[in-house]
């Protein structure tokens, strides 16, 4: 066993709860390419197969779950499934679980944007969701999954965060002022290939919120999410 390998196998240990058959499974899942292409002497392989068969498994386990559990239409349940897999929900769970410091990264990556980071910790939780699959079998990793993720499922139910954000934003304001939501654009730049919209949402002649996009929807969907926010402080 290599001893840089040990943190790997106690994370196992500890956090996915088993005893990997071939730790060099879960050490993959957390390689990035960019580590492969400043350790080429070393490394071989990066993460993106496991996570393609992760986010397979992943898909599979919350499904079932729901379908088991729920009898609700499917796009209600096609919704709920998207809020839980979705790259925030997940990547969420990896910092939760302490994915971070066992990443493999490039020094470039390394200091890459908050966002960018949340998509890396998105695609490692997949790839270790595939890796363990693969060592452990399908009902460890629907144990991890049921876990690490699907015990946050209530709390999106209770948030309302599994609907798009114009639909939540106009059941809130039913809700709280007895009023549907108004969008109006506000103003528009820019050719017509590359237009870039500023939309305003209103509730009984008050703007709630303003969102900017690349077209009228994406606006109106941003400009949903700053009024949420407003109704949440």
């Amino acid at each position: 066993m290599r001893q840089d390998h040990q943190e790997y196998i106690t994370f196992a240990r500890d956090v996915l709860g088993v005893k990997y058959n071939d730790i060099e499974l879960l050490v993959r899942a957390f390689t990035h390419r960019s580590y492969v292409n400043e350790h080429r002497k070393t490394v071989t392989e990066h993460n993106e197969r496991l996570e393609f068969l992760g986010d397979a498994v992943l898909e599979l386990v919350v499904t079932s779950f729901l379908y088991s559990n729920f009898t609700d239409p499917e796009g209600v349940l096609t919704n709920w499934r998207s809020s839980l897999v979705r790259t925030e929900s997940i990547s969420a769970a990896a910092s939760r679980n302490d994915f971070e410091p066992l990443l493999r990264l490039s020094k470039g990556e390394k200091r890459g944007t908050a966002r960018a980071r949340a998509q890396i910790l998105a695609n490692c939780y997949e790839a270790v969701v595939g890796s363990l699959y693969l060592d452990q079998g399908y009902e460890a990793v629907a144990r991890f999954i049921h876990d690490s993720l699907i015990t946050t499922f209530q709390g999106i139910l209770d948030s309302g965060s599994w609907m798009d954000p114009k639909s939540h934003f106009q059941e809130a304001a039913q809700s709280k002022e007895g009023s549907t939501p108004v969008y109006k654009v506000l103003s528009e730049i820019g050719p017509d290939h590359d237009k870039i919209f500023t939309v305003g949402v209103f509730v009984n002649g008050e703007l709630k919120g303003q969102g900017v996009g690349p077209s009228k929807q994406a606006g109106q969907q941003k400009a949903a999410e700053v009024a949420l926010q407003g109704y949440k402080s």
